[in-house]
């Protein structure tokens, strides 16, 4: 433990938080064994390492660091230097404060006055609780500013690829991308049940529906949401893979309809609101 990381138990389920670095989870494990890829709080030394991030105000990519909400065109400053675009909002670049902790709950809080990575202001909060065989986590989003502005929510989980690691989610189309990772086309998507090895995805998938299932040798997992999007990375050379709860397709602001694909118009002292669970149980 560091003087800027937080620990919760329920049962055999330990997390370790670090509101500073992003927000993020630094860890989930059952016992000794990982549910997350997960490091020890004090050795986590950035939130991209972590095993899971917030994403506000939106998720994935932000085409070229640029958009335009409302007639009004904004820019954004870099915050990937290998990407033209601007990648997973800012939440996951911020310091956090925490509001307070229990033994099982913590409330994490993030005030946001507008600045060159994201222009509008907002508040947002991330409580989680720990049961013995669950994590959920929410966020709370409310625009602090005197303008609407485009809100997307989600988590960014890392999960361990073990050796029989297997992925089953129902979900309906495939966004797939151009070199860069925006989104070009949707094509129909029957489902994914593949082990992950025999996976290669990079890609937002719509029409989520019912709890995605993870598995492998060593634990049952079900990931539920209220956001209905599911961007899912498996990267061949990894020892990890992602399957995230998103509320819109990635780049959905240069979309002809951005509310169409996801993205939310939150009025100025209005909020949005999105929540995860991760069941969890021993094969």
């Amino acid at each position: 433990m560091t003087a800027n990381s937080l620990e919760l138990r329920a049962g055999d389920l330990r997390l370790a938080l670090r509101p500073d670095l992003g927000g993020s989870i630094a860890g989930l494990w059952l016992g000794d064994l990982p549910v997350l890829r997960s490091t020890e709080p004090a050795e986590l030394a950035a939130a991209r390492a972590s095993a899971c991030y917030p994403l506000a105000p939106y998720s994935n990519r932000l085409g070229y660091r640029r958009l335009r909400w409302h007639g009004h065109d904004h820019t954004t400053a870099p915050n990937e230097p290998d990407s033209p675009h601007s990648l997973h909002g800012i939440a996951w670049q911020r310091g956090w404060e925490t509001l307070e902790a229990t033994a099982d709950s913590a409330t994490l809080r993030l005030v946001h006055a507008g600045d060159s990575h994201w222009p509008f202001a907002f508040e947002l909060l991330q409580r989680f609780s720990l049961k013995p065989d669950a994590l959920e986590a929410r966020l709370e989003f409310r625009n602090t500013g005197p303008d609407s502005q485009p809100v997307g929510l989600g988590w960014h989980p890392y999960f361990p690829k073990r050796a029989r690691s297997r992925l089953h989610a129902e979900v309906s189309d495939r966004w797939d991308s151009d070199p860069s990772g925006l989104p070009t086309r949707k094509l129909p998507q029957p489902g994914i049940d593949a082990d992950v090895a025999h996976l290669a995805f990079d890609n937002c998938f719509e029409g989520w529906r019912g709890a995605a299932r993870i598995r492998d040798e060593k634990l049952s997992l079900r990931l539920s949401s209220s956001l209905r999007y599911l961007v899912v990375y498996t990267p061949e050379t990894k020892p990890y893979f992602c399957v995230e709860p998103v509320s819109h397709v990635s780049n959905a602001i240069h979309m002809a309809d951005p509310l169409a694909h996801g993205l939310i118009d939150v009025a100025p002292d209005a909020g949005a609101e999105a929540w995860m669970r991760i069941d969890i149980a021993h094969v």
